[in-house]
């Protein structure tokens, strides 16, 4: 999901916020973080066009949940991270328990 925004920077410069939501069980919270900085963010802020990369997390429900946030300057820039079709999620390979239920 992508969204335009007026950056909060008063640029004139466009902004494309794009979103990911994901969740993984309550004691696998910490562990998943830890593989999120490794992969996405780390990925994402490598990307030519990146303007920068937030998560929110907050665990309920025995559930700890992901918003991965980042912006960009353009679609290109984030098909360049994503892959041709930029409102599909970007995975990276399972690793050990981490991401298995």
């Amino acid at each position: 999901m992508s969204a335009r925004s007026a950056n909060s920077t008063g640029s004139k410069r466009p902004l494309i916020a794009r979103l990911w939501h994901g969740a993984v069980p309550a004691a696998k919270g910490n562990a998943y973080a830890a593989y999120l900085g490794r992969t996405g963010v780390t990925e994402c802020r490598a990307t030519p066009g990146n303007r920068g990369v937030e998560v929110l997390r907050r665990t309920a429900g025995g559930e700890t949940h992901f918003l991965f946030i980042s912006f960009w300057d353009s679609m290109d820039a984030i098909r360049t991270f994503a892959g041709e079709d930029a409102e599909r999620a970007h995975y990276y390979p399972r690793t050990g328990t981490i991401c298995s239920s």
